[in-house]
């Protein structure tokens, strides 16, 4: 099988303003044509990562490369590169056309050139009639995708994408997701995507970086990151899930080692029924009981601690909530969806 071509690679890079290590000695390699996400809370060095590569800033120390080609004293034009903000930048006195074409006018690129090119990034992002609109008449949803048709009409090897769905609504940005990944697939050009939503990492990305004070924890697939996390924060930051230490691991281990699972994992079965081989089983009782639509999210008092239990609504539920509460409740797992506790 072919290696891939590296798209963007940042060899030990460190960002420092003051005191403060904004970037503290990241590696990355990320692949042509892939999209790869930089995942990460507020403050943890992503977005700055993300401006390093388009050139708005430059290391304190350490190299980006695109393409193979050091970046150092590249200024953001002379990149192979585009990005596309959270807050749209577009120009709200020209019409849609105008702010798409803004680029291309600027490299002195022909006017009818620029029409047959405008034609095509707005019919690529699926709005092929709103050229003469200005943007505020337009929705959010329609807005995100003029930003997108700017940044791609000159043709970029790699597409910044800086918390593109933010400004969203859920609904939209759900639906944005899909579009965002289908465009990637379709131009087969790389992504670098900054987000601090877990989910919208998880269901975007071929592989994702998370981000914690300047560094990265784990590199890996959305599956990789999520069933195996190599940290604590990672395990914490990357969905939710229980720690389970001292007496009660040693309970149900053998060993008071900590170790972590998820609470979709752990499944409430009633006295009568047969437990699993190489199960976890734990008696508690719950604590409480929130209806969430499409599950139900329990909190379960196992000596001394609280374990959290996600179980699918896949009939009728929530009306008997209350009820619940105060019952005793047996967890089980599987043993192999205990995973250690690293720090």
């Amino acid at each position: 099988m072919a290696v891939s071509r590296i798209a963007v690679r940042l060899r030990d890079v460190h960002r420092r303003f003051g005191d403060v290590r904004a970037v503290d000695g990241v590696s990355l390699e990320i692949r042509d044509g892939e999209f790869f996400s930089m995942l990460g809370p507020s403050g943890s060095g992503k977005t700055t990562c993300l401006r390093l590569v388009a050139g708005f800033d430059q290391p304190t120390n350490g190299s980006v490369e695109l393409f193979e080609k050091p970046m150092a004293g590249v200024p953001p034009w002379e990149r192979d590169v585009n990005t596309v903000f959270q807050d749209y930048a577009l120009f709200p006195h020209m019409d849609v056309a105008e702010n798409v074409a803004y680029g291309l006018r600027v490299k002195g690129v022909a006017r009818a050139e620029r029409k047959r090119r405008v034609a095509e990034a707005l019919e690529l992002v699926r709005l092929p009639d709103v050229g003469g609109r200005r943007p505020a008449q337009l929705s959010g949803g329609q807005r995100q995708r003029v930003a997108l048709a700017r940044a791609l009409v000159n043709g970029p090897r790699v597409l910044l994408l800086d918390e593109p769905l933010g400004a969203l609504d859920l609904k939209l940005r759900q639906e944005m997701q899909g579009e965002l990944k289908a465009l990637q697939e379709r131009l087969g050009i790389t992504f670098l995507h900054v987000t601090h939503d877990q989910e919208e990492a998880l269901a975007m990305s071929d592989r994702l970086a998370v981000f914690n004070h300047g560094r990265v924890e784990q590199v890996g697939t959305p599956a990789e990151v999520y069933e195996a996390p190599a940290t604590g924060f990672v395990a914490g930051f990357v969905g939710a899930s229980n720690l389970i230490a001292g007496e009660l691991a040693q309970a149900l281990t053998g060993s008071p080692a900590a170790f972590t699972v998820r609470p979709e994992k752990i499944r409430i079965l009633p006295d009568d029924a047969s437990v699993p081989e190489a199960a976890c089983v734990a008696t508690g009782v719950i604590a409480e009981a929130a209806y969430l639509g499409a599950f139900t999210r329990f909190g379960v008092d196992v000596s001394g601690a609280r374990l959290v239990v996600v179980a699918q609504n896949s009939g009728s539920a929530g009306g008997d909530l209350d009820a619940l509460r105060g019952r005793s409740a047996r967890l089980v797992w599987p043993i192999a969806a205990n995973r250690p506790r690293s720090s």
